[in-house]
């Protein structure tokens, strides 16, 4: 059973991280489908079912079990089952949650899968659970924000993607993609911005990967 990627916290109960009163996203669980893909836990075109876990510290605190059907393009879905422990009492809790999936196409080739938020209905590659939550869904849902204190080198690459994002307009965050072709850009160098954006996210997963090891909870990419 693979490692859900997670900060040094565990899901219900745990210790968090705020700025200006909310979550931030650095204190939370999260799905991330393209990591999901890159390691062979979704196939495209494929039925998969899976495990993954989280812990607190050494301590596990949570498990995942997920089913993810990719088999038809216009009703592609990813279920989680999983539980909620309680640190405080030593209760759990069983959930179910189904998430919608769907595909883009970019210009430059292959397909781009993203999530839904079960809230919102906004496409997007990632999806949190604050501390306290009991959903998944993405960080506008949850108005989760991020840490004002930072380090600079270990955060070069998410500022590389926030200022990308800015450049074209549109909402800065790790799992906001990009805003739609500005009017008068070229085509194919909006495409290039993509390809851009892909690399960055690719960086920034490979960033917290470290992160997650460093706190003694590696997610096991």
């Amino acid at each position: 059973m693979a490692v859900l990627p997670c900060y040094n916290t565990s899901m219900g109960g745990y210790g968090s991280g705020r700025q200006n009163g909310r979550p931030v996203a650095e204190s939370c669980l999260f799905i991330d489908l393209a990591w999901m893909i890159r390691t062979g836990r979704a196939v495209p075109g494929e039925y998969r079912q899976g495990g993954l876990s989280w812990s607190c510290g050494d301590q596990p605190s949570g498990d995942i079990r997920y089913t993810c059907d990719m088999r038809e393009l216009e009703d592609a879905w990813l279920e989680l089952r999983f539980t909620v422990s309680q640190r405080s009492t030593g209760a759990s809790r069983d959930h179910a949650q189904r998430i919608g999936l769907s595909c883009t196409r970019p210009n430059y080739g292959g397909r781009r899968w993203w999530m839904h938020c079960p809230r919102t209905g906004q496409r997007v590659g990632k999806l949190f659970v604050p501390p306290g939550g009991e959903l998944f869904a993405s960080r506008q849902a949850w108005r989760l924000g991020y840490r004002s204190q930072r380090s600079s080198e270990r955060d070069k690459p998410f500022d590389a993607l926030f200022r990308l994002q800015k450049k074209l307009g549109g909402t800065q965050g790790w799992e906001a993609g990009l805003a739609p072709r500005p009017k008068g850009m070229w085509r194919r160098t909006y495409d290039r911005h993509w390809e851009r954006y892909f690399e960055l996210d690719d960086a920034c997963a490979a960033t917290m990967a470290s992160l997650f090891l460093k706190l003694g909870n590696a997610p096991g990419w």
